[in-house]
């Protein structure tokens, strides 16, 4: 499955306590950087975010946000420290014991006593385990958004396939007649010159011309080349760099092709190869 490097995936959810939402974004990158941008609470669960994200990505610029927002009735609640005010009513009745004139603790008072009224606590454990689930679902949608994009990429990669494997055929079929003219017209030309030449002499620099024109092994190549990149986009493996080897290799072919043309019609058929190469290497640039 081709991916790109590119995507963007956002997943919010919503507990008691309060609300957790992830950001995960990616450009493409030789190797993979991941970037953490996570609350002090969270702190603790980096290492694990990281190690996660590795196991699902394995090239691009990884920016992983983590967002948290406490519960506003989160904040204001208070809990009851009935331990507490059970021992303050017992010392209250011990004090009214020994001293008859002392006034009995109000609940006023008792609710103003330090410790009587707790803070909600959050419970960081279910917390940090609550943005880890949350992390893979948003990994999840992450992917699906990569494998997206990437199969468009690769069908426009291989829509260029398609037309390199035109202008090869093209250029094949076209060769042996576009030797025979060049032979034919270097004849005309000695024919012209009315001078007395080796006839054999003629035939082996006709023969050395035809073998320095000749561009089969490089429409081989590029055949060849064409066939690897389409076996390699259907790789379920991270493919970009081996993509991007292939293509210095078809524009290295392409060169080729264009220094050892000796008619117009080939050198631009060339050049329409190196434009069509250079389409799908920036493609490739975003292929993880």
């Amino acid at each position: 499955m081709v991916a790109s490097m590119t995507a963007f995936a956002r997943q919010q959810q919503e507990f008691d306590w309060g609300t957790l939402s992830w950001e995960v974004r990616s450009v493409n990158h030789r190797y993979l950087e991941p970037g953490m941008r996570i609350p002090e609470l969270f702190r603790a669960i980096e290492p694990n975010v990281r190690e996660t994200l590795r196991k699902s990505v394995a090239r691009g610029k990884v920016e992983c946000t983590l967002r948290f927002q406490i519960q506003e009735s989160g904040q204001s609640e208070m809990q009851l420290n009935e331990d507490l005010v059970r021992q303050l009513r017992g010392l209250a009745s011990l004090v009214a014991d020994t001293h008859i004139n002392a006034s009995p603790l109000s609940v006023a008072e008792i609710l103003r006593w330090p410790g009587v009224l707790q803070e909600h606590q959050l419970d960081m454990d279910a917390a940090q385990a609550n943005a880890m689930g949350l992390l893979k679902d948003t990994l999840d949608a992450f992917q699906r958004a990569r494998q997206r994009e990437g199969e468009e990429l690769a069908k426009l990669i291989r829509q260029r396939l398609d037309s390199i494997r035109d202008i090869v055929a093209t250029v094949r079929k076209a060769m042996p007649d576009i030797l025979q003219r060049q032979q034919d017209n270097i004849r005309e030309r000695l024919d012209s010159l009315k001078s007395e030449i080796d006839p054999a002499r003629i035939e082996q620099e006709l023969v050395m011309l035809a073998q320095k024109s000749d561009v089969d092994e490089e429409l081989d190549r590029l055949d060849t080349h064409v066939s690897e990149v389409e076996r390699v986009l259907n790789s379920k493996q991270p493919i970009g760099r081996r993509l991007d080897f292939l293509m210095q290799e078809l524009n290295r072919e392409a060169n080729t092709l264009s220094s050892k043309s000796v008619v117009a019609e080939t050198t631009l058929n060339a050049v329409e190869l190196k434009v069509l190469i250079e389409q799908m290497r920036e493609q490739v640039q975003n292929i993880e």
